[in-house]
């Protein structure tokens, strides 16, 4: 994993982290118990108030910040990473229009999903509630303290949140002002609680919780994800890398191609929708390249290109190797191949793609769908931006993550995604007869 340097512990300090760890999840069991029952008005009004405290203490805040920002730059921190660090008023400003934006949402909470009346009379219902106590681990990104708090709360669930030690000291004034309003509401302290971020064992010890963690949400690189999924007791769900492609069909507009290349490739390249692959129809490659390489160029993008690329040349292009189809960049950095057709576009994707997002720029309404119906990813975009993929843009608010797995939730992740189901059955003294036209009980 690699959301802390990893600190040697002895056999006591180990049982001492673990305790602590356990005993967090069991205070946060507790305070789920109480959250299961909140109200709506009371669950928006404490996002709201989250959102005024935030916006209010950001000199605090960005202090704090400061130091982490200082410590990662000593370290030897990426400059992608740095950015996903960084914290400024426009960003503090963006985490609580985030919250406030949440609390405008409908309560999943109680929503009747599908419901009947049995021949015998007996009344069935399927509704929403709360997950219970949800894991969070994640790298040096404080927006997701935020994010999965107010998320979290608003679905009725406890949280437990294992940041990396890069962003230690604002997770840590971030947690103490949203525990702050959430004492002010009434509710309990520990439904929001940071676990110590120092050593790797206190994510094994979250995420083989179980009985006392009800699902745990791993954000980050492929190491932290993998080592989760594959680590955890705890029912996890994946949020996968985002090597995103952008494929500019035969048929493309070449300027609105070159938009949504540069939208989706150079806005921001450390986060996880930043497109990392270009694939370009051979048929349109003569004309769409030279200008897509020299505005890439401009941009301070490096192309890693395959051999027809590399053939149009620049002073940006690089060979691509092997590994770069596979790599997600989070820089100024991105692969690009020239491919035959829409179906070789499609196999490369299924050979490389990691399931997060895939655009498609092309004027040919066939092809979209033939693209749309064959890629296999949370997201698809046709004459968009990968940018898109965001549980802001497509209206949830602030998200949880992006769901790359098949069970449960996919794609950007907020509120219902953040929830189970109960059957509820209303009988009048209903009793089953022992006839043998079921299979359980």
């Amino acid at each position: 994993m690699t959301t802390s340097t990893q600190t040697p512990t002895t056999k006591a300090q180990g049982e001492e982290l673990r305790e602590q760890v356990l005993a967090a999840a069991r205070r946060a069991r507790q305070a789920a118990a109480e959250l299961a029952v909140a109200n709506r008005g009371t669950k928006d009004s404490l996002l709201h108030d989250m959102a005024d405290a935030l916006v209010r203490r950001a000199p605090e805040i960005i202090a704090a910040n400061d130091l982490d920002v200082a410590a990662g730059r000593e370290a030897g921190l990426a400059e992608g990473m740095i950015d996903r660090l960084r914290l400024d008023d426009d960003r503090i400003a963006g985490m609580a229009d985030g919250l406030r934006t949440v609390a405008g949402l409908p309560d999943p909470v109680g929503e009747v999903l599908r419901g009947h009346v049995l021949p015998n009379g007996l009344q069935l219902q399927q509704v929403r509630v709360p997950l219970g106590v949800v894991g969070i681990v994640y790298e040096g990104r404080p927006n997701v303290t935020v994010d999965a708090a107010g998320l979290t709360l608003k679905a009725g669930n406890a949280v437990l949140l294992r940041g990396s030690s890069s962003a230690e000291q604002s997770n840590t004034v971030l947690v103490s002002i949203l525990t702050d309003v959430v004492v002010e509401h009434g509710l309990p302290a520990e439904s929001v609680q940071l676990l110590p971020c120092h050593d790797r064992a206190s994510v094994r010890y979250l995420i083989t919780a179980r009985g006392l963690v009800d699902v745990v949400i791993p954000r980050g690189g492929a190491g932290l994800i993998s080592a989760v999924v594959e680590q955890a007791t705890v029912p996890a769900i994946e949020t996968g890398i985002g090597n995103c492609h952008v494929y500019v069909d035969a048929k493309a507009d070449v300027d609105t191609a070159l938009r949504i290349l540069l939208n989706s490739k150079a806005r921001r390249v450390s986060v996880c929708n930043a497109a990392e692959n270009l694939l370009v129809h051979q048929d349109i490659a003569a004309e769409f390249l030279p200008r897509a390489l020299s505005e890439l160029h401009s941009a301070g993008v490096t192309v890693h290109g395959d051999e027809q690329v590399a053939g149009v040349g620049g002073p940006n292009v690089v060979p691509a190797t092997a590994e770069d189809w596979d790599t997600e960049y989070l820089s100024h950095d991105i692969a690009a191949a020239v491919v035959e057709s829409l179906p070789a576009a499609v196999e490369h994707i299924r050979a490389h793609g990691s399931g997060h997002t895939e655009a498609i720029v092309t004027d040919d309404v066939r092809a979209a769908r033939q693209f749309s119906a064959q890629v296999d990813a949370a997201a698809v975009m046709v004459n968009a931006s990968t940018a898109f993929t965001d549980g802001g843009e497509f209206g949830m608010g602030a998200e949880i993550g992006i769901s790359t797995q098949k069970l449960h939730a996919r794609g950007p992740m907020g509120l219902p995604e953040l929830t189970s189901t109960k059957w509820l059955a209303f009988g009048d003294g209903h009793v089953r007869g022992s006839g043998t036209s079921g299979v359980a009980g």
